[in-house]
């Protein structure tokens, strides 16, 4: 998933971009972005624990960072985008109080939907 995440990430979205980091791994887990342009919403744009560090509270963890993180730039709403076959990306979002807010027709290519979840922070 590295090629999905570059570090830029971490240079231009620095205080919202994290890594976890575990004895166990390399690039265990990480979770960006906030917006540097003014405006209340938070986007999640990849998420990701290596599948042998999974379920042990590591992609929760980084959301609540990354979360405390957006409420302290004044971020009042996160949004993140998955794809319908994704169901344990859609499950752990769920489970962390997120929404689906709309579907995105063709959003990726011809029938390559994709859904948009929301949480909104209080």
């Amino acid at each position: 998933m590295t090629q999905n995440l570059p570090g830029v990430f971490f240079v231009h979205f620095e205080g919202s971009s994290f890594v976890a980091d575990t004895p166990t791994a390399a690039w265990p887990a990480s979770s960006a972005a906030s917006s540097p342009r003014p405006t209340r919403r938070a986007y999640v744009h990849m998420a990701g624990v290596a599948p042998e560090l999974r379920r042990q509270g590591i992609g929760r963890k980084l959301y609540e960072a990354f979360i405390e993180a957006a409420r302290a730039h004044g971020r009042s709403v996160v949004r993140l985008i998955t794809a319908p076959i994704n169901t344990g990306s859609i499950a752990f979002h769920e489970a962390l109080g997120f929404e689906l807010e709309r579907v995105l027709k063709d959003f990726a290519g011809p029938d390559e939907d994709r859904l948009v979840f929301i949480k909104q922070l209080g």
